[in-house]
């Protein structure tokens, strides 16, 4: 029996045993083909950037490896987010830091952003049909230091806020061309290595700074701010805290964004979506994988990402919470990284999606608490494979491991020679 018509059988099969339970499958696939992921740009190239300006490193970003094939420019990075979108199901959109403007040799130091430095990439996402998310650039500056928008000098403050005013008039920008919001998301390093007397100060100044920022109302962008648990070199204390942040999206209906590695590693992300979704507009996800720290590995399928999933399906939130994606190893292949990390998210959105919720929801309303548990975990051994099988087969891209063999191909072909 061919391939195809394995899978094909395969599937046939999946959507009676999910019938079975209440599960329209053929939905769920639907529902899958519309989750658009914002795919981070600096996996491809270290969180290097393309200015010309002093390089500096700090600001709680590391990325550890040398594997071979890095990004070195514009055309590379766009050539292998080519690739890794001819590897992955679904129309995405792809998130771009400030520092990998367009600036065509030139210096153009982060106060002096234009628009316009991003207009080819405004066009080739376009030509690709992608959309794009946007993020200021705290860290890697020479005026960076361990405090940006929370520091007591008013010149260095000014300088940043200056930064971000622009990184929200780009935003608007691309939002305007391509007909869609730009997500622009704040995250700042700020913190102290030890033990800080004036956490209160900081974050009253880091709260004028945003007030600031904010004057100006825009109709195609959106505000998300990131918290941060720790930074490296900033263990003791993080100005831009998951409270700070959670407080002042509340009071001023801004979006938060939840990374899932911005936590302890014990801390339940996935609960804290329907909290938040009671008090904040939406939510912004950067999706990543802490081991013992905030280590930005590749994201993998597993329950940490699977519970994240659940909880939104579970909400009926899926129109208000953006997903994104945050790791940079560059320890193995980086095109390689992007399909797992990506396919990794799909297939828990695909669980989420095939959960017998009706029938769960009737249990617990019931209060049948066994027959809950019972059939959650029998869920978890449904032939969903068999159907995310069908769901790459239809979009007509590369089946279960077959995409190894296509970025190994791209390596020799490509990053082999950069």
């Amino acid at each position: 029996m061919k391939k195809n018509e394995l899978i094909q059988k395969s599937f046939e099969i999946a959507k009676e045993r999910y019938a079975a339970v209440g599960v329209d499958v053929e939905k769920a696939m639907t529902q899958l083909q519309k989750v658009a992921i914002s795919i981070h740009c600096w996996q491809a190239d270290d969180v290097v950037g393309f200015e010309k300006l002093e390089s500096v490193g700090g600001g709680g970003i590391q990325a550890t490896g040398n594997y071979p094939g890095r990004a070195r420019n514009i055309d590379e990075l766009r050539s292998d987010i080519e690739k890794v979108l001819t590897l992955v199901a679904g129309n995405h959109r792809l998130n771009l830091h400030e520092i990998y403007g367009d600036f065509g040799g030139k210096v153009v130091d982060r106060d002096q952003v234009e628009p316009e430095h991003f207009k080819s990439w405004m066009q080739w996402a376009k030509e690709k049909g992608m959309k794009l998310d946007f993020n200021s650039t705290s860290f890697g500056h020479p005026k960076s230091g361990n405090l940006t928008l929370a520091n007591p000098d008013k010149s260095i403050r000014d300088f940043w806020i200056e930064h971000t005013k622009r990184c929200r008039a780009v935003s608007e920008e691309m939002g305007k061309f391509q007909n869609d919001p730009c997500i622009m998301n704040l995250w700042i390093h700020d913190g102290s290595k030890d033990l800080t007397v004036n956490r209160y100060k900081y974050r009253q100044i880091l709260e004028q700074s945003l007030d600031e920022i904010f004057k100006t109302e825009y109709k195609n962008m959106k505000d998300c701010l990131e918290s941060k648990l720790f930074g490296i070199a900033l263990e003791s204390y993080t100005v831009g805290s998951h409270d700070f942040y959670l407080g002042y999206g509340a009071k001023k209906q801004k979006i938060v964004t939840l990374d899932t590695g911005h936590f302890h590693l014990t801390e339940s992300v996935a609960d804290k979506i329907s909290a938040m979704l009671l008090f904040t507009p939406e939510i912004m996800l950067h999706v990543s994988r802490p081991i013992r720290w905030d280590s930005d590995h590749v994201v993998i399928l597993n329950d940490d990402i699977a519970d994240l999933a659940k909880e939104i399906v579970r909400a009926e939130a899926l129109e208000r919470v953006h997903v994104g994606l945050d790791f940079f190893d560059a320890s193995i292949n980086r095109i390689g990284a992007y399909v797992i990390g990506i396919r990794a998210t799909q297939k828990a959105f695909l669980q989420a999606m095939l959960e017998p919720i009706a029938k769960l929801r009737e249990y617990e309303s019931n209060e049948q608490y066994f027959e809950r548990l019972a059939l959650l975990e029998e869920a978890k051994g449904l032939p969903w494979n068999a159907v995310w099988d069908y769901f790459c087969m239809k979009n007509d891209i590369a089946v279960g491991e077959d995409y190894i063999t296509e970025v190994q191909q791209y390596e020799k072909d490509v990053t082999s020679k950069r």
